[in-house]
C-alpha cells in the first residue's frame, strides 16, 4: 500500500489492484478488471452473478481483462449501442501464464491446480490479434461486480445527433429515439438494482 501526499491530505492507492496490462498478476491477490458484455447479459450478471462459459481460447471460465479497451470491444458482433463494460474485483487465486499458441496448458491449466489463466499483451498468439491482455477466471464466484465502468449509449446518442444535425432525416430521428429509450430503460434498471452510482459514466 503506497501513501501519496496530495494537497494537505494523504491519498492511499493499492498498487497491486491496479497493475499495468503487461505486469504479471500475483497469485492470491484481488485485482480490478473489466468485462465487456451486452445490455441484456449485463442485467443478468448484475442480478445473478457471472456464469462460466462452456469453452473459449483458454477453455471454460469467465473472460476478463485489466485493459478496459479490450473489454470495450465485446461482444464483438454487437452494435456499439448494445455494449457495456463492467468494472470488477477479481480474486485471481493461482495464476498460469499462457503466452504462445498451442501451449500445453492452454485449456488444461485448471486441471493442474491453477485458478486463472493470463495472456500477456503482445505475446504473439494468433488467437489474440489485438495483442491486448486477457484473463480467464475459472470460478465465477471469484469475481465481484463493482459498478458500471463505461456505457456506449451516450456516445452513440451523441454520434446519431451529430449526424442528424449534418443531414437531418427521419431515420436519424428514429435511431436517436431508440438509443435514448435504451439509455432510460437501463438507468431505471440500475436504480431498481441499487447499482447506479456517481461513477456511472466514469
Amino acid at each position: 500500500m503506497a501513501s501519496i501526499p496530495f494537497y494537505g491530505w494523504e491519498a492511499f492507492y493499492d498498487e497491486d489492484r491496479h497493475l499495468q496490462a503487461d505486469q504479471a498478476p500475483k497469485s492470491g491477490r484481488l485485482y480490478t478488471m473489466y468485462h465487456g458484455t451486452s445490455l441484456q447479459k449485463a442485467r443478468l450478471i448484475i442480478t445473478k452473478g457471472f456464469q462460466q462459459s462452456a469453452d473459449g481460447m483458454l477453455g471454460p471460465g469467465v473472460y476478463v481483462s485489466r485493459d478496459q479497451k479490450k473489454a470495450e470491444r465485446y461482444p464483438l458482433k454487437s452494435l456499439p449501442t448494445d455494449r457495456v463494460v463492467l468494472k470488477l474485483s477479481v480474486d485471481c487465486g493461482k495464476v498460469k501464464r499462457i503466452d504462445k499458441d498451442n501451449h500445453p496448458l492452454q485449456k488444461a491449466w485448471h486441471s493442474q491446480g491453477y485458478d486463472t489463466a493470463w495472456v500477456p499483451p503482445n505475446c504473439g498468439m494468433k488467437a489474440v490479434p489485438s495483442g491486448l491482455e486477457e484473463d480467464c477466471v475459472y470460478d465465477p464466484k471469484a469475481i465481484k461486480f463493482k459498478h458500471l465502468r463505461a456505457c456506449s449509449y451516450c456516445t452513440a446518442m451523441l454520434g446519431v445527433w451529430r449526424d442528424y444535425l449534418r443531414s437531418p432525416d427521419q431515420t436519424q430521428v428514429q435511431s436517436l429515439l431508440n438509443v435514448f429509450k435504451n439509455i432510460c430503460n437501463f438507468i431505471l434498471f440500475l436504480f431498481k438494482e441499487k447499482q447506479l452510482k456517481y461513477r456511472y459514466m466514469t
